[in-house]
């Protein structure tokens, strides 16, 4: 269990992450924002310069609710042509940009709105910074329906998938969280989960990879991006 002191730590750096991630923000555009505790600090952090956008996407009622909160206009994506920057954490990214995402059972939405956008900038503290993912659950969105059936198709990839007690997304389906996995080809795994029949997407951010991550540390931010 982590003590109240390394939880203030790690707060104070997601804040500093989530400050150093309103450089990105286009000067009279709309910005894609994610779901999650550090991107609530983002939101926080651009309601103190809210007349430089012109409006923000939001990838979750929640955030959508706490933007509005602070006299942010939420435009649908159906409403837009042009997304230049989506802001979001992670719950795990690596050196190559790969993440999982999902924690807060947003990631459809989140994985439709960091496509359309034209960078993707990732916020997180160090923690979240590994060499392999898996250590942190997989999230997979499935259609009510097909949840046995897909809990056994992830059984033969070596998962095991346990239904988010008590939970619904935002879309009325249902999220499997997937342990067991170590995850050595991020974009291969990708792609096979979301052929399971059922499947409506799942949390790996593979295939669109963060353009750059912002990393609180103790240091200060510190700013990764993919290795060419």
């Amino acid at each position: 269990m982590r003590s109240t002191k390394d939880q203030t730590s790690s707060q104070a750096m997601k804040q500093a992450a989530a400050r150093a991630a309103l450089h990105y923000v286009v000067e009279g555009r709309i910005v894609g924002v994610g779901t999650g505790s550090t991107a609530s600090l983002f939101i926080d952090e651009l309601a103190g310069v809210k007349n430089r956008v012109a409006g923000a996407v939001a990838s979750s009622e929640d955030t959508k609710k706490r933007l509005e909160g602070h006299g942010i206009e939420v435009f649908d994506l159906n409403e837009i042509t042009d997304l230049p920057v989506y802001i979001d954490g992670a719950d795990e990214i690596t050196p190559a940009m790969h993440m999982i995402k999902g924690g807060g059972g947003a990631l459809t939405r989140e994985k439709i709105v960091s496509a359309v956008a034209g960078k993707f900038v990732c916020i997180v503290d160090g923690t979240k910074l590994v060499d392999t993912l898996g250590h942190f659950a997989l999230p997979v969105e499935v259609i009510p329906m097909a949840s046995t059936y897909v809990a056994r198709e992830i059984a033969k990839l070596g998962g095991v998938a346990v239904a988010r007690a008590g939970f619904v997304t935002d879309n009325g389906n249902l999220i499997l969280d997937v342990n067991g996995l170590r995850i050595l080809d991020p974009v291969d795994l990708e792609t096979r989960l979301n052929q399971i029949a059922g499947v409506v997407t799942n949390g790996l951010f593979a295939r669109r990879p963060a353009d750059v991550c912002l990393i609180g540390t103790p240091d200060g931010v510190r700013t990764m991006t993919a290795a060419l």
